[in-house]
């Protein structure tokens, strides 16, 4: 008796302790984001008191300045081309790939699934250098063919190198997720005369929902809050600028000029796409992979 008391008191202690960590963590987090919010909403004399103090009124001219003078509207289109467009590449790729080499064995099937692996080791911000001098040379040798070069400062490109960036990962993810299946769902379509590729998108896919809706989550968060990449292959002064670029320059303008309030409507607008899409998107991040199953 004495044995299992101490043992609720242990376990009583070890949930307290977890509630504690995980209270003084969702504060962390709180706060911050939402002192991000209160301050985009402050007129510029307001951030020469009291920091905490709330706005004597809601300034919507912050965004307003911020979406149309320092062109984050136009710095946010940018990104939702680029995030989409490297989105549709990287699934278009990696759904038939990571389905090929989970659910069938043919020759070099090890050493990709191995490549893949180990891609996952590479930190793309190593490799930035060579990529840009890459694209950097291959846009002189098709100016010396065509007279052009477009390699170089142009959204289609950054968004396949987004997309070849993630595919390790994304093959990974997927690989894992497609290899728990029962080969008795791809036999009983066969049987009904499906072929691979209607199996594939008609079978296999509508079961993986869960775990894709969790590739595009992940992926649309590094796209879309991605800096080193699209700094350095769009580093043209007049060409397009994503957002979190775009979002740098107006953070280093409005600190020089002092305006405070615009700089935190910039941020804003930065986050609230990512807060809107985990809202929708929670309930399938957190159902399980699979419902139901085979019967008999």
């Amino acid at each position: 008796m004495k044995e299992k008391k101490n043992t609720n008191s242990t376990e009583r202690l070890y949930k307290f302790f977890i509630y504690v960590v995980l209270i003084l963590l969702a504060v962390s987090i709180i706060v911050p984001v939402g002192w991000v919010f209160m301050a985009s909403v402050k007129q510029n004399k307001e951030f020469y008191g009291n920091p905490w103090t709330l706005p004597e009124s809601f300034y919507w001219q912050n965004f307003v300045d911020a979406w149309n003078t320092a062109k984050m509207g136009e710095y946010m289109l940018n990104s939702v081309i680029v995030t989409a467009l490297a989105l549709i590449i990287l699934l278009l790729v990696a759904l038939p790939a990571a389905y090929g080499l989970s659910r069938f064995k043919f020759r070099g099937n090890k050493f990709l699934n191995t490549a893949f692996m180990g891609g996952l080791f590479i930190n793309v911000n190593y490799i930035v250098v060579p990529i840009f001098l890459m694209l950097r040379d291959g846009d002189v040798w098709l100016k010396n063919v065509i007279g052009k070069s477009f390699l170089l400062n142009n959204l289609v490109v950054l968004a396949i190198v987004y997309a070849a960036t993630a595919l390790p990962f994304t093959i990974y993810l997927l690989s894992g997720y497609f290899a728990t299946l029962a080969h008795d769902y791809e036999e009983a379509a066969y049987i009904d005369g499906a072929s691979y590729s209607t199996t594939m998108w008609k079978i296999i896919f509508p079961m993986a929902k869960p775990s894709i809706i969790t590739v595009i989550l992940f992926n649309f968060l590094s796209f879309w809050n991605e800096y080193i990449i699209s700094m350095t292959l769009m580093s043209s002064a007049k060409g397009p600028k994503t957002l979190p670029v775009g979002l740098l320059n107006l953070m280093q303008a409005q600190q020089s000029a002092a305006q405070y309030g615009i700089m935190y409507a910039g941020l804003v607008i930065v986050m609230l796409p990512t807060l809107i899409l985990y809202i929708c998107v929670q309930n399938k991040l957190t159902q399980g992979m699979t419902v139901g199953g085979l019967k008999g």
